[in-house]
């Protein structure tokens, strides 16, 4: 299996529902480094699997909404915990519709599986992985 991973970032401000929470029911913010890593099992006739600046742009443009937003007040996430979980696989569904629909480029279609990792800190990340069909 082939991989190719591409980076960025987020920050944002969100707060939790729920007594588990803590101070985090409160409003804070949060910084994420975000890390999608595409998969397949073979490259294409240029030895790509997807095309890494296709991949860089549209990460960008997955992120970018998310971007300097309060995700309490986003309507896509009403009702909703923005968890570091949950927002791997807000950010997982995005990319991989992405890929189905051709704006990865030819490789994209050929994309397996994917894996949305977001880093809150240097000791704690989560990530969300699944098949891109």
């Amino acid at each position: 299996m082939f991989s190719l991973t591409v980076v960025d970032h987020i920050m944002i401000a969100h707060s939790f529902r729920g007594a588990e929470f803590g101070p985090a029911q409160r409003l804070h913010g949060a910084t994420f480094v975000v890390e999608a890593e595409f998969r397949a099992p073979r490259l294409d006739d240029l030895h790509l699997l997807v095309d890494i600046g296709l991949a860089k742009d549209e990460l960008r443009r997955v992120l970018s909404p998310l971007d300097y937003r309060n995700l309490d007040e986003e309507a896509v996430f009403a009702g909703k915990n923005t968890t570091t979980e949950y927002l791997c696989l807000h950010i997982h569904g995005l990319l991989a519709a992405a890929c189905r629909e051709g704006r990865m480029g030819p490789g994209g279609q050929a994309v397996t599986g994917l894996k949305v990792l977001l880093r809150e800190s240097h000791i704690a990340w989560a990530a969300f992985e699944g098949p891109v069909a």
